[in-house]
């Protein structure tokens, strides 16, 4: 009887072994022979591609992977199943191998496959076809024995938004996996995960450039994907995105910008606390510094070089195959209340959530702006957030994060309520028959068609000169150079000073 109890106890405390679950777009992991359907630069023909850089590569996909740690993890972007293999083999060699990988297998003019590596058996996979068409990805569909229960992973990568990536072609993979998991019974345990090239917040303001959908997304709108697990009805799904700070929801960053398509998706039954079950708070992001190449600006992968790692950072979750303690309660979203960009600057945080009314952006940029509500009042500088935001345009938006930068304060996350018409800018601006007013003298205005001198990092006018500063990209106008400023930010670092942000913003008149 002790020896079976023993057993027992043992058995125990196998299934109740946490395991940890990633995704990976390694970026482009080709091999150095022809086939035919390679992008054009990995093409070995041209030369410039060939076995020593497919080496390097290999160690830092595999680098990666073995510092994840990872007992299952989707891959995204790879050639064909000689390249898989040699990373698994590669793998095993640096002693981080996985006993069972499998990859899809679609012959046609798709470039990249989806794979995946696991240290529990595969019973069984499939692929999921999308479309007849020889350019679109299939879904690969895996079965995983995990302590004797069973767990069904979909590995996605859906439509780029680049190249024609209109939203459309993103719900043709939606609805494809939705196919598929209406078959499913509502005790089905089953993770969505990969690259879907969606935003979590993709629903709230889709980009103008792809919308060919009214703002559906096939995320949100065919998979009803939430950013809140609380009451999760059957047949909808939770985007672990939610359980991050705005300021850490990215696993990609191109020109400033943050996105999140890549995504752990889970339905009700990994959040009931049977069988396979979510670790509440475990989602993250991976990001080693060796993956940066200064704080923020990913390192990603250079064919040329040989260097970098991938335009995309790892996301992982872990999941404990046992039955638990009650699933904790969600507290439910903090009111907002409105109030003016004046006040903003007397908190600290965005708690309660500030709702800003009927506000205007007078100048964006990229991904910063500035926001008004009257032409007098103070602004307030939006970063890195900024989609669907249009200059000249006015809005209701609730603050949801609020930070500070070297004395700057600072709008990090909104969302937007409801549009409303067009405003002239102007008024809103710093001119040159107002550049006497106390609005020049203090943070987030905007100052328009202003002449002088520029001189060793100073713009000379009629009564002194203003410090300026040209963001990467601007440009410089040569010393002695008369200039005008079409367009510059009234920011401060440890003093008060222009920003141009583009060449765009001032015009030399006279070497």
């Amino acid at each position: 009887m002790r020896y079976i109890f023993i057993l027992l106890w043992l058995s125990s405390l196998l299934l109740a072994t946490p395991f940890k679950v990633a995704s990976y777009n390694v970026e482009n992991l080709f091999d150095a022979r022809y086939q035919g359907s390679e992008y054009k630069e990995y093409d070995p023909r041209r030369g410039r591609w060939n076995q020593p850089l497919v080496e390097k590569k290999l160690n830092r996909v595999a680098e990666v992977i073995c510092d994840l740690d990872a007992d299952i993890i989707g891959l995204q972007e790879i050639e064909n199943r000689a390249i898989f293999t040699a990373l698994q083999k590669r793998l095993k060699r640096v002693g981080c191998g996985y006993d069972y990988g499998v990859i899809s297998q679609r012959k046609s003019r798709t470039s990249v496959q989806m794979a995946l590596l696991s240290r529990f058996p595969i019973t069984h996979h499939k692929e999921l076809v999308v479309s007849s068409s020889p350019r679109v990805r299939n879904i690969l569909e895996v079965e995983l024995s995990i302590a004797g229960q069973r767990l069904l992973v979909f590995v996605n990568h859906w439509k780029s938004k680049g190249y024609n990536g209109w939203e459309s072609k993103r719900i043709k993979y939606a609805k494809a996996l939705q196919r598929r998991l209406s078959q499913l019974s509502s005790t089905t345990e089953y993770l969505l995960l990969g690259d879907f090239n969606t935003d979590y917040d993709a629903f709230k303001n889709l980009e103008k450039k792809i919308d060919d959908t009214g703002g559906k997304t096939g995320l949100h709108s065919i998979l009803h994907t939430r950013n809140r697990s609380s009451q999760l009805p059957f047949g909808s799904h939770y985007s672990l995105w939610g359980e991050l700070k705005y300021v850490d929801r990215w696993s990609t960053k191109f020109f400033s910008k943050k996105g999140t398509p890549d995504h752990l998706i889970l339905p009700p039954a990994l959040l009931d606390h049977h069988g396979i079950s979510y670790v509440e708070g475990s989602f993250g992001v991976f990001r080693a510094k060796y993956l940066f190449v200064r704080a923020g600006y990913i390192k990603r992968w250079s064919y040329k070089k040989g260097g970098g790692y991938s335009d995309h950072l790892p996301i992982f979750a872990t999941f404990e195959s046992e039955r638990t303690t009650a699933k904790p309660q969600i507290p439910p979203p903090p009111q907002s209340h409105e109030m003016t960009i004046d006040q903003l600057y007397g908190m600290t945080k965005a708690s309660p959530k500030p709702l800003l009314k009927g506000v205007g952006v007078v100048w964006k940029r990229r991904n910063v702006a500035l926001l008004k509500q009257t032409p007098s009042g103070r602004g307030i500088f939006l970063y890195g957030c900024t989609k669907g935001l249009e200059e000249g345009r006015r809005y209701d938006v609730r603050v949801e994060e609020l930070g500070e930068y070297r004395g700057l304060k600072q709008i990090t996350y909104l969302a937007i309520l409801k549009r409303h018409g067009a405003f002239d800018t102007h008024p809103y601006h710093i001119g040159v028959k107002t550049l006497t007013s106390p609005r020049v003298k203090r943070q987030n205005e905007i100052v328009q068609g202003v002449v002088g001198v520029y001189q060793k990092g100073y713009l000379l006018i009629q009564g002194g000169r203003i410090p300026l500063y040209f963001k990467r990209g601007a440009g410089k106008p040569p010393d002695g150079a008369k200039i005008k400023i079409n367009y510059a930010h009234i920011g401060y670092y440890k003093r008060l000073q222009w920003v141009l942000y583009s060449s765009k913003d001032f015009t030399v008149l006279e070497q």
